[in-house]
């Protein structure tokens, strides 16, 4: 046998370099030599740890091939620190062990030709004669697949196969040249196919790792599925399409779905156009029905380019649905004239007070058609929101339906003088709101005792009963918070208030508060607004900011619903806000007042925005109310004067009618009238003496007595 020259070559190598090992570290401990061994047994042992790591076969032989680096730097460091050659020339003796093994072991020749040794005593190649070429050995039997198929196969083999799996079927997409969907399957059968991704799909045909998607399949007939099976959609036409000229549902897919998108896991249902009214409709569902749509409007309107104010655009949730109307102009800007056909109840006491934003009607009413009762009514806003307005309408229907009505405010104006017209009564200060209250109060018990004509007997009120001997009563108080608080009768609106929201509706007395809130410590007691909330349609006009508006709506609604914004005006945006900035410019003043634009809570708890009826006051409002107005029966009008309160309310308090007079000895009249402005309680008091001690019944009452007894 001979020995291969690469053998020779090492053999000499070792033997050559086996005395320098010996000899530099003691002669020349500083020499470059040295380091550069240190180095090589350095790299060498990055060699074994990088062997040791690799799972592939052959560590072994990895490890053997950097083993004479290793060694000899081993042998460098011991002769440099042994003195002299060491002991019994230990330096030279391992030098010489070092290069024997080398020419023994042989790592970097044999060890790195191993699978291709040549045969050294085997004869000269010989021409053969020409054979077939061999056929390949197929993974898989030939299934008679088209030519997509078998080509995507080839490139799936080169690939490697990833995740061990198989392609069973290509089908292109018609129309795109380079879109196709795979149906894969694990190589072993009963094996789930695990560890496919994204880029290694798009590795294996070159495109993009955004153009692959990886779907689970269900079992179909004549087909398996489940874990073992995947289908693979390949996409890059498509996707370039979708990224120049997107439809409306790639659109909302991927710019309002997402999970950080303006309403993520819904899709699109359709989208479509209104020209005449001049707004785009886009209707959605969540793609899982029983979850509940998460909408950013501002997130929507940024996505699908639209303006974001809260003017134009608006959203609607039904369920699992929603509803994002997008105007080009703002539709709560119009003004809805009121007409007397749309203020005339029907037969369950439903008019109409306002449009919405899609156009709807909204309805309210003026009685309990379903709870065979009356109906009371809550009106809420700031100064010059549309309360009065809603009044007129409201008033004019109830009027429509033979009702009569009662208003009183704190303060006179000119619109509640011009409805004064046509209704019953109408005041404006507290002592006339409180008079209105106790009256409507006792008709409660005048009619509880008031005989029907059919048989003789009372009966509880029944709206729409032709034998019913009394009409509906409605009682209206603006500015209900601000007479709440009055000094001499607040207490006395207060009380009296919460005593008819909840005995009123079985007597036919309907209670309608307004004022700028629904909260106890403004005169909404518990019991008054939980009586009002579940008796009426509250209407919440702007209440000053979008924070106390919709505060103010979730105190009337049973459940916290989402509830609509209402800006201070409506305004679009026109142009840029940071380009008129630089240039200096200012903001364009384009606003529309809001007045009259509402949120309505329905029965079911939803609150609606809408933009209410308007009544012009500068005009004859005898166009919305009936020719007649309605009264009291005379028989109501008789018991209320029996029991001292039917007269004219704006007279001066007459004595005894809220308080106890005092005796002769209390002092003059101007003296005897502020103490008994400070006995407020309209109860009882004690034995008409100067010794006598008045009954506490309330906070006031306390701190009065208290200030008397430090007078005295």
């Amino acid at each position: 046998m001979t020995t291969p020259r690469s053998v020779t070559l090492e053999r000499l190598a070792y033997t050559l370099a086996a005395p320098v090992l010996a000899v530099a570290p003691n002669l020349y401990p500083d020499s470059p030599v040295n380091q550069v061994v240190q180095l090589a047994g350095a790299a060498g042992i990055g060699g074994w740890f990088l062997a040791a790591k690799s799972d592939g076969p052959g560590a072994g032989r990895k490890i053997l091939r950097w083993s004479p680096l290793v060694l000899a730097a081993a042998v460098d460091v011991a002769a440099g620190h042994t003195p002299g050659f060491g002991p019994y020339w230990m330096d030279g003796l391992l030098a010489a062990g070092w290069a024997a093994a080398g020419c023994l072991v042989m790592p970097f020749s044999r060890h790195a030709r191993g699978r291709h040794r040549p045969a050294l005593a085997t004869p000269a190649p010989q021409l053969a004669p020409a054979t077939e070429p061999e056929q390949p050995v197929l993974a898989e039997p030939d299934d008679g697949a088209n030519l997509l198929t078998r080509e995507t196969r080839m490139l799936w083999e080169q690939a490697g196969n990833p995740a061990r799996t198989h392609i069973v079927k290509a089908v292109p997409h018609p129309g795109m040249p380079h879109d196709l969907t795979l149906l894969l399957r694990a190589l072993e059968t009963g094996r789930p196919i695990t560890g496919l991704t994204e880029a290694a799909v798009a590795a294996a045909f070159g495109v993009h790792s955004q153009d692959v998607v990886l779907a689970d399949i269900a079992v179909q007939s004549g087909r398996q599925g489940g874990p073992g099976w995947m289908e693979v959609h390949i996409t890059p036409d498509a996707n370039a399409r979708r990224r120049t000229a997107p439809t409306a549902r790639e659109e909302w897919a991927d710019r309002v779905a997402a999970p950080k998108g303006g309403a993520p896991g819904s899709e699109l249902v359709h989208k479509s156009r209104d020209k005449e009214r001049g707004v785009t409709f886009y209707r959605a569902r969540m793609t899982d029905s029983t979850e509940t749509p998460r909408i950013d409007l501002a997130k929507v309107c940024r996505a699908l380019n639209l303006p974001e104010d809260d003017s134009c655009v608006f959203v609607l949730i039904d369920g699992a649905e929603f509803l994002i109307s997008a105007f080009d102009q703002p539709p709560l800007s119009q003004v809805f004239t009121a007409t007397r056909e749309l203020l005339t109840p029907d037969a369950k006491g439903m008019f109409v007070c306002g449009f919405t934003i899609t156009g709807q009607p909204v309805k309210n009413m003026v009685f309990q058609h379903d709870k065979n009762a009356a109906s009371h009514g809550l009106v809420l806003g700031v100064s010059r929101s549309g309360k009065t307005q809603y009044f007129a309408i409201n008033m004019a229907a109830q009027s429509l339906a033979g009702q009569v009505v009662w208003l009183s405010t704190v303060r006179k104006d000119e619109k509640t003088t011009v409805l004064g017209k046509y209704i019953d009564r109408q005041g404006s200060n507290a002592l006339w709101m409180a008079r209105q209250l106790r009256a409507a109060k006792a008709l409660c018990e005048i009619r509880a005792e008031m005989p029907w004509p059919h048989d003789g007997q009372p009966h509880d009120y029944k709206p729409g009963d032709p034998r019913c001997p009394y009409r509906q009563l409605n009682v209206y108080a603006d500015e209900f918070m601000t007479a709440a608080q009055d000094g001499d009768f607040g207490e006395f609106i207060q009380k009296d208030g919460e005593d008819l929201t909840v005995t009123g509706l079985k007597y036919g007395v309907g209670f309608n508060p307004a004022g700028q809130s629904p909260f106890a410590h403004n005169g909404f007691s518990t019991d008054m607004k939980d009586n009002l909330r579940q008796n009426s349609r509250p209407v919440i006009f702007n209440m000053g900011s979008p924070g106390a508006t919709r505060k103010a709506a979730e105190g009337t609604m049973e459940n916290p619903y989402e509830v609509p914004t209402i800006p201070a005006r409506y305004s679009r945006s026109e142009g840029s806000a940071i380009e008129r900035a630089m240039r200096g410019e200012a903001d364009p003043e384009n606003g529309v007042s809001t007045g009259g634009v509402a949120v309505i809570v329905l029965d079911n708890g939803r609150a609606v925005l809408m933009r209410s009826l308007f009544a012009d006051f500068d005009t004859d409002l005898s166009g919305i109310f009936p020719d007649q107005v309605n009264r009291l029966t005379d028989y109501e009008i008789s018991e209320l004067t029996k029991r001292g309160l039917w007269f004219d309310w704006n007279e001066p308090v007459r004595p005894g009618e809220f308080w106890p007079e005092p005796d002769e000895d209390d002092g003059d009249d101007s003296g005897g009238r502020s103490r008994r402005r400070g006995n407020k309680g309209g109860g009882k008091r004690g034995a008409a003496s100067g010794n006598s001690t008045p009954t506490v019944t309330s906070a006031r009452q306390a701190l009065e007595a208290i200030k008397s007894l430090n007078n005295a």
